[in-house]
């Protein structure tokens, strides 16, 4: 049996995996913790609203969803962004990312079987620094139409 050479290698093959730093990965525990309460302080703030939640970090083939919550016959599909100001999380929205929540929104009305459709809505919870939250109701439906 013939062997080749170890040096000769197909370059298609993908790249050994580069080593992560120390701080770089300290840096995405942080904003995963981050990240993680700032999803719980506006779930707060929205069963303090009336509403349920249904479903946390809600992960189909098409995207995932931070919150699912049900306000009275509506479903409601909410991003939590954060950033040093509400202004610069609204920013972090962008048009692809809203294009896979409604995909994932649909997904998740379809395995919870969840048919008709019901009436649907697409919030931004919106998370400054200081923790305050700001909620923007029907922040990009009007891409869904």
């Amino acid at each position: 049996m013939a062997y080749a050479n170890v040096l000769d290698f197909d370059e298609s093959w993908p790249a050994a995996p580069r080593a992560v730093s120390p701080a770089r990965r300290a840096r995405g525990r942080l904003a995963h913790l981050s990240g993680a309460m700032a999803e719980e302080s506006v779930a707060r703030s929205l069963e303090g609203r009336g509403m349920t939640i249904l479903a946390r970090r809600w992960r189909g083939k098409s995207g995932e969803v931070d919150l699912i919550c049900r306000a009275g016959q509506c479903l409601v599909f909410v991003e939590v962004k954060q950033s040093g100001s509400h202004e610069e999380a609204a920013q972090k929205l962008g048009l692809a990312q809203q294009g896979r929540i409604m995909r994932a929104a649909l997904e998740y009305c379809d395995k919870e079987g969840h048919a008709p459709v019901p009436e649907l809505r697409f919030d931004a919870a919106l998370v400054d620094r200081h923790g305050r939250i700001e909620i923007l109701e029907g922040a990009f439906e009007e891409a869904f139409a």
